[in-house]
């Protein structure tokens, strides 16, 4: 098996950037998902109810991240402010007026602010599916996401028709695999020269019935995920990585399994 896809989301919730290679962080992938949106009150401003976000486009820049037909955001140097995502209390640096007002021109709304993350790894993991130590920053749950063409094949194949493409699932990494779901039952992996433990499968929710290109929402992939692919209440797709080390990642780098 070898990497066909590698993904990073600069601002989180906007859509995916391609990059043939990734620095791999013990938090996740160096420049994924650094930014976040939040509320007056704080709380983070995701796609699952600001669709929109799905349509702005980032370009990394030596500096900062630039928004196609936007502001270049760079490293703030203000004083962290208290946000909340994913029921965890964390710290942003406020990015400025411009911003902010660029996003709510965007949304339609005078809420919202956008953050930057300065210490990607002051989230503490899930004990659960984790070790001590292990950290994030903004993402959902884990550092990393993998997804695989075969699972992806299968699932297709279940809901007939047009077939949904990867990026409904938003991953990091993209493994070309002709099993489906064998990364239900890995523990440990090896992508070229950097080990990830397998922390969990991913449990997805109705942003993956969203479509990108038209903000159109459907029930697919939900309602097929639901009839083969659901227990404790919840439906899954794809896997949570935890990096065991730093160094960098490539498409087309081979993916062996450990355990």
């Amino acid at each position: 098996m070898r990497v066909l896809e590698l993904n990073i989301h600069p601002v989180k919730s906007t859509r995916p950037v391609p990059v043939d290679r990734a620095e791999v962080a013990l938090w996740g992938l160096v420049g994924d998902r650094r930014w976040m949106l939040v509320d007056g009150d704080g709380r983070s401003v995701t796609a699952r109810e600001e669709h929109r976000l799905l349509t702005v486009r980032t370009v990394p820049v030596p500096d900062g991240v630039l928004i196609e037909g936007g502001p270049r955001l760079t490293e703030p140097a203000g004083d962290p402010v208290a946000v909340r995502h994913s029921r965890h209390e964390l710290l942003g640096v406020p990015a400025g007026p411009e911003a902010d007002d660029w996003f709510r021109r965007l949304l339609g709304r005078s809420d919202v602010r956008l953050v930057w993350c300065g210490d990607p790894a002051q989230r503490a993991l899930n004990p659960d599916h984790s070790e001590p130590g292990d950290r994030t920053g903004f993402t959902d749950g884990y550092p990393v996401v993998l997804s695989t063409t075969g699972s992806l094949g299968q699932l297709n194949d279940w809901i007939g028709g047009e077939p949904l493409p990867m990026v409904r699932f938003r991953p990091n990494v993209v493994v070309d695999s002709a099993e489906p779901f064998a990364e239900d039952h890995w523990k440990r992996i090896r992508i070229g020269a950097v080990d990830f433990r397998v922390a969990k499968l991913v449990d997805r929710c109705v942003m993956t019935t969203v479509d990108p290109e038209t903000l159109v929402t459907g029930k697919e992939p939900i309602r097929t995920l639901a009839r083969h692919r659901r227990w404790d209440g919840k439906t899954w797709f794809g896997v949570h990585l935890i990096p065991d080390a730093v160094g960098s990642v490539h498409v087309g780098d081979r993916v062996e399994i450990l355990a």
